[in-house]
């Protein structure tokens, strides 16, 4: 199709009900524009709500796409456009140097306005190219990675309230103090901070971490073995792709964070599973035959089962890295909540051979949004690993880091975490009562002595995915311990509920409401 005129071809189309003044126009314009006349016929919808002269660019663009308006064809000036439109001269000035910048005009000098030659570059009929490996249901153009990726999410749209594991109470955050700390830093106008950060990440909180973490949890490291992440996913997603390659394999406690297997499993690392006891991993012989590139861990506070990896497995798992060159990911994400004695030291302080990498979050201690993270290298890899997250993530958040480096600097840190020790123990102390009060000892309570969350558990005959749904509805957020196992057969029935972010007066009242969706159930 060919245009006879471009006015007719806009006339037919402009919805001029609009009230919005176009930029440059005063409201005599913009008045006349908008007149009490209806929407035209072919008018676009949504158009009543944008001004003519976007509306006038998008109609010459579509129509130049469409080829209604050929390649070489010259437009009226902007002049008689208007007059002819019975609009401003402004109104078609907008929409024609905004179709110029974007390259579907040119302006011939002496000349006039012309439609560019849009026309892509001829494809060939024949492309060599090898099929992409896609998802195998069909159902999307996803590949098989990330179909896989997004079919065994774990995350969840709700991420706050009772009984949500794993969060914790960010109302108790001190913010008159983080709030002076951060303006401090606003009235110093420091460009630094402002800027992309260095590799490792601010050296100020670099230093406070390698003290904090030489007191607390008896990790041997200087500042400049500490690097700084966004958190859990992002440190071991650097380590893997530092020191792993695809295809490698990594040991990982079954049952599991499921964020640990899912990094894993986006990185090409085959996650082996290794069953879980009360003194952590349980390694067989037949996985000592065939060590792996990594072996993941929590043996501090396995999780999600709350167990603390006994002294002898320790020492084989630091024995057995060393002698097949094993690394070793201790993930060390809440031991600072521990409620039966003093914070158990660390994986890493043992460790004489390098082989340890360390990692914690202060998402569980401060709160999630901060997105402030930590890891803990050999110092022969502290260099490279600094290259490599510049080079992958080109870190920012370096305000932030400063004002928690001046949080921890001033004693804060700690006081807040002796707070919410206190405070989480209550909670603990409250729902463990409420389900003795609807339970008594029929149900299993593990992981009760430390963290932000315990494991109630059910019987295997219990669909605790179904529980889980059924709760959401009436309210209340739990997570299905099968879920964390990487297999659904021999996979334990449970619920993974957390205390930490729900208010003391709430949890009895929102434990009712759980155990009512529980009970049939169990009959």
């Amino acid at each position: 199709m060919k245009l006879a005129s471009l006015s007719d071809y806009l006339l037919l189309r402009i919805n001029r009900s609009s009230a919005k003044a176009a930029p440059g126009k005063g409201k005599a314009a913009a008045s006349r524009e908008s007149g009490a006349a209806k929407a035209p016929k072919n008018a676009k919808p949504g158009s009543e709500r944008m001004p003519v002269n976007r509306q006038i660019y998008q109609l010459i663009r579509e129509a130049i796409l469409a080829h209604t308006l050929p390649a070489g064809m010259q437009l009226p000036s902007s002049r008689d456009l208007a007059l002819e439109l019975g609009t401003s001269r402004n109104t078609v000035t907008y929409a024609y140097e905004q179709l110029l910048a974007e390259g579907y005009l040119e302006s011939r000098t002496g000349a006039g306005t012309f439609v560019a030659d849009t026309a892509p570059d001829q494809i060939p009929e024949a492309v060599e190219r090898k099929e992409p490996l896609t998802d195998p249901s069909g159902k999307s153009e996803l590949s098989a990675r990330g179909a896989l990726l997004t079919r065994q999410a774990g995350v969840g749209e709700r991420q706050w309230g009772a009984f949500m594991p794993g969060v914790p109470d960010v109302t108790c955050v001190p913010h008159k103090i983080w709030g002076r700390l951060q303006n401090k830093h606003w009235r110093r106008s420091n460009s630094d901070l402002l800027t992309y950060g260095p590799g490792a990440g601010y050296a100020g909180l670099r230093e406070q971490i390698a003290e904090y973490l030489r007191v607390a949890r008896s990790v041997n490291c200087t500042p400049s073995q500490v690097l700084i992440t966004t958190g859990i996913h992002q440190s071991i997603d650097i380590v893997v792709k530092l020191l792993g390659e695809h295809g490698d394999t990594a040991w990982v406690e079954d049952p599991c964070y499921w964020g640990t297997r899912s990094v894993l499993n986006s990185l090409g690392i085959q996650s082996v599973p290794i069953a879980v006891d009360q003194e952590g991993m349980r390694m067989r012989l037949a996985n000592l035959r065939r060590p792996p590139r990594f072996i993941c861990t929590t043996p501090s506070h396995q999780y999600p089962l709350g167990m603390v990896m006994s002294l002898s497995r320790r020492r084989m798992l630091l024995e057995y890295a060393a002698t097949h060159k094993v690394w070793i990911i201790e993930d060390d994400y809440d031991s600072e909540f521990r409620y039966g004695g003093r914070p158990l030291a660390s994986l890493q302080g043992m460790d004489t051979q390098d082989r340890v990498l360390y990692m914690g979050t202060f998402s569980k201690i401060m709160f999630p949004g901060l997105r402030i993270g930590f890891l803990v290298v050999p110092e022969s890899l502290a260099k490279a690993f600094a290259t490599g997250i510049a080079e992958l993530y080109r870190n920012g958040q370096v305000f932030l880091q400063a004002t928690l480096a001046d949080f921890m600097a001033e004693g804060h840190f700690a006081s807040h975490i002796r707070k919410m020790r206190v405070l989480y123990a209550e909670r603990l102390r409250l729902l463990q009562q409420s389900i003795n009060r609807h339970f008594g000892e029929k149900m299993t309570i593990t992981g009760g002595e430390a963290g932000l969350h315990l494991v109630l558990g059910l019987p295997q005959e219990c669909d605790d995915v179904l529980i889980c749904e059924e709760a959401l509805a009436a309210g209340i957020v739990v997570r299905p311990l099968s879920r964390y196992y990487m297999h659904a057969r021999g996979a334990r029935r449970g619920l993974l509920l957390g205390y930490a972010s729900v208010p003391n007066e709430e949890i009895a009242r929102a434990f009712d409401k759980l155990a009512a969706v529980i009970k049939p159930h169990l009959a």
